[in-house]
């Protein structure tokens, strides 16, 4: 009977121990393809990561030409502005010039008329002075000759001589005062044809300047336009990258999901097979479940500050882009504590963010932490709120040492602040 005893006892051990070596060996086997799965995984985390760097930069340049496109865009419509009021001197120019023209043509108009009216008066008098002289000598009824005969004395001689010296004197003054007064009109006239003439050249040389300011305000309007159409191109252009970067960033999430799904089920199928393999009523079925791995951490949902420092750059527009984080400004070499309970999705660099990790908080939550000098945590590893995850650098695309901190919430950027503590 204790022979028996013992035998059933051998028996039951034998098969307790088959059933625990069993068990092991399907942990052992799982542990060696899960690494496998989740190596597959951040590869292709990585490349899609690095396609992800690649569109920033390409999208950062295009930034760069749109951003000298709008200088030059803003430099010509400069150039245009001065150039209209150029051209509206011009016209006032132009204006003020034929204006004048027209008011020396009325002038030139009066003097002409007043040139008419002395040469008149300049034949005029000279036609009665020759008729005078016609009269006094053909008709016989005075002469100079006869009033000089006709003299009594030497002294009565030189009277009369003086008398007609003095009628003949008084006809010349008159006819040359006569001559003269024509001749200061004409003179006037002269110089206002002269002036007409300059101000008319004045006006061909406005004219001239006006044509060539249309010729270049046309060329600087086409050349906006042209300008303008680039930019136009460039920023679908850029719109295009930042949709292929979304496309990107949702892709990384959906592998991020169905990893964690893959790692989940395989958990369930872990704890499903260890209970099959046991014995329902034997106690080793709680052994055997209380060997399955832990869930991962959640957080909270209410963020801790990962470092202290004044905030450089906050959530929102910035230079006209948008800028989808908070940048802390720090030391170099900081501690950065996780911002709440999580799992580490991934771990990497690239030339924008330089150092960088993204942490998994549960119920729809990601941070994500750059520009790190170095990462004390790796890919998968499960981190506690306040936990030191690296060091503040300004690795990437940094000039100072700092931290940029950013926020999701169920795959949509948020402002960190209203998830912070």
């Amino acid at each position: 009977m204790i022979k028996g005893k013992n035998t059933n006892i051998i028996k039951t051990i034998s098969t307790v121990l088959a059933v625990i070596m069993l068990v092991s060996v399907f942990f052992v086997v799982l542990e060696a393809v899960a690494p496998d799965a989740a190596a597959s995984t951040q590869s292709r985390i990585g490349k899609l990561r690095q396609e992800r760097s690649r569109l920033d930069q390409e999208r950062k340049e295009v930034q760069a030409r749109i951003n000298d496109y709008e200088f030059e865009k803003k430099t010509q419509m400069m150039q245009k502005e001065v150039l209209d009021d150029r051209m509206m001197l011009t016209w006032r120019e132009i204006e003020n010039v034929t204006e004048t023209i027209e008011l020396y043509e009325e002038l030139i108009i009066e003097q002409e008329l007043e040139v008419r009216a002395a040469q008149l008066r300049e034949d005029e008098q000279l036609a009665e002075y020759k008729a005078r002289v016609r009269s006094m000598e053909e008709n016989g009824a005075i002469s100079y000759l006869e009033i000089l005969f006709d003299s009594t004395s030497f002294s009565d001689l030189l009277a009369r001589w003086d008398f007609v010296n003095d009628i003949m004197s008084a006809d010349e003054r008159a006819f040359k005062s006569l001559i003269a007064a024509r001749q200061e009109t004409e003179a006037a006239e002269i110089n206002l044809r002269m002036t007409k003439v300059e101000l008319e050249e004045e006006k061909l040389d406005l004219e001239f300047r006006k044509n060539e300011l249309e010729e270049q305000i046309e060329e600087t309007h086409v050349l906006i336009m042209q300008i303008a159409e680039t930019i136009e191109g460039e920023q679908a252009l850029y719109d295009q990258y930042i949709a292929e970067g979304e496309k990107i960033d949702a892709e990384i999430r959906r592998i991020v999901e169905a990893a964690r799904r893959a790692e989940a089920a395989r958990r369930a199928a872990a704890i499903r097979a260890a209970r099959e393999n046991n014995d329902p009523g034997n106690s080793g079925s709680s052994e055997a479940g209380s060997d399955a791995p832990p869930p991962p951490p959640v957080g909270s949902g209410q963020l801790m500050w990962p470092v202290s420092g004044k905030i450089g750059s906050d959530y929102g527009l910035r230079h006209g882009r948008m800028h989808r984080g908070l940048d802390i400004w720090a030391a170099h070499g900081t501690p950065i504590a996780a911002a709440d309970s999580g799992t580490v999705i991934i771990t990497a660099f690239n030339g924008g963010w330089g150092h960088y990790i993204v942490i998994n908080h549960g119920n729809g939550i990601q941070t994500l932490y750059s520009h790190l000098s170095s990462i004390s945590v790796s890919s998968g590893q499960s981190v506690s709120r306040g936990q030191t995850i690296g060091l503040v650098g300004s690795s990437g695309n940094a000039t100072t040492p700092h931290l940029h901190f950013e926020t999701k919430v169920n795959g949509a950027y948020v402002n960190p602040r209203s998830l912070l503590g």
